[in-house]
């Protein structure tokens, strides 16, 4: 990648002074040249070059100076010309070199350094020094977008997600593998949940549209410095799957919102299933086919209203009432009573839980 910034500078250099150059590696091989067909090949005079203790040599056409980096030698560079003024174009060649590379590495540091904190690889001590080196801003609002999507070998999820956020010096966008990637969005003074929900429908939507990917989003907590952005991190995943157990409806899921979920996802296995055989005898639930779970559902929905239920599922009233009365028979629940819905309400979402932990 530092090679296609090396090219795009040379190309530049090219049309300004009129002279052909290029740039090898610490090993003699071309990695970018105003002759792109020479790219890859080995530059035989800068080996030899290479092996003398010479810093910069001139020769009849042609002109060859080491570029370094804090001592370390990164690139030689070859200018061909016998202009009188070409020490001095070699010279600022090598600075327009060295602060692409400069540009590049802080460019892919930050990157990377974001990663490590999003992941918690970073010791906290070390997070404020390091941003300090990278010109990262440690004590600002962020929130960290964990965006999952459908299995791909292709890269179009991240680049759209990238398109929409472009500014790299206050977002991040990182990609953990072909399924996760992560958005650090720095939040502005007065952006609200409401702000920070709409960005999360607009990269749904834009997947959907673009590419036809399906997505879902969990939002984490607000981090208010660098070292908080790693338990954000840590809070979307646990939105993302509370809402895969408990929502799957839901394409967006907010830690902030969770609900009864959150509780119960803490709950001890054993607890829950002592909770579940209390409320259904041996066998109960699975009794209760597809149909009377929908119309289960829906009553819930329409807040135990039976008419609006009704009119919803396209069935007469006396019709919805015989079906509670059959789930009455079966469960010896009443869901028309606000104490029994709220048992069976619960006790769903406990059998999904312990479903889901015994994949």
């Amino acid at each position: 990648m530092a090679f296609k910034v090396f090219q795009s500078v040379v190309q530049r250099i090219r049309d300004t002074i009129g002279y052909d150059f290029g740039i090898t590696d610490s090993s003699g091989v071309i990695i970018a040249s105003t002759v792109e067909e020479e790219i890859g090949l080995v530059h035989d005079d800068c080996v030899d070059f290479l092996n003398s203790n010479s810093t910069y040599v001139e020769k009849s056409d042609m002109v060859m100076k080491k570029i370094d980096n804090n001592g370390r030698l990164d690139f030689v560079l070859y200018l061909l010309t016998n202009h009188p003024d070409r020490k001095s174009l070699a010279e600022l060649i090598s600075i327009s070199m060295e602060n692409a590379k400069l540009y590049y590495d802080e460019k892919y540091d930050k990157s990377n350094f974001m990663k490590n904190v999003l992941l918690g690889n970073i010791l906290p001590g070390d997070i404020t020094i390091r941003a300090k080196e990278l010109r990262v801003k440690n004590d600002c609002r962020r929130i960290v977008y964990l965006v999952r999507t459908e299995k791909t070998r292709e890269l179009y999820a991240y680049n759209i997600i990238q398109s929409l956020f472009p500014n790299n010096s206050k977002d991040y966008i990182i990609l953990l593998d072909d399924q996760n990637t992560v958005l650090i969005k720095e939040l502005k003074e007065k952006e609200d949940s409401d702000e920070i929900h709409k960005k999360a429908r607009i990269i749904i939507d834009t997947l959907s549209s673009e590419l036809m990917i399906k997505a879902n989003i969990g939002i984490g907590t607000e981090a208010d410095s660098l070292r908080d952005v790693a338990r954000s991190y840590k809070d979307a995943q646990t939105a993302l799957k509370i809402g895969q157990i408990f929502e799957s409806e839901k394409n967006i899921v907010d830690y902030n919102h969770l609900g009864i979920g959150r509780l119960i996802y803490q709950l001890p296995t054993t607890l829950c299933r002592l909770f579940l055989n209390e409320v259904f005898k041996e066998g109960v639930f699975e009794t209760i086919d597809s149909e009377t779970m929908i119309t289960i559902q829906k009553f819930f929905e329409n807040n135990l209203n039976v008419s609006e239920t009704s009119r919803q599922l396209f069935i007469h009233r006396n019709t919805l009432v015989y079906r509670l009365d059959k789930i009455q028979k079966i469960t010896g629940m009443d869901l028309r009573k606000f104490d029994d819905a709220i048992y069976f309400k619960v006790a769903m979402m406990v059998k999904r839980y312990l479903d889901d932990v015994s994949k």
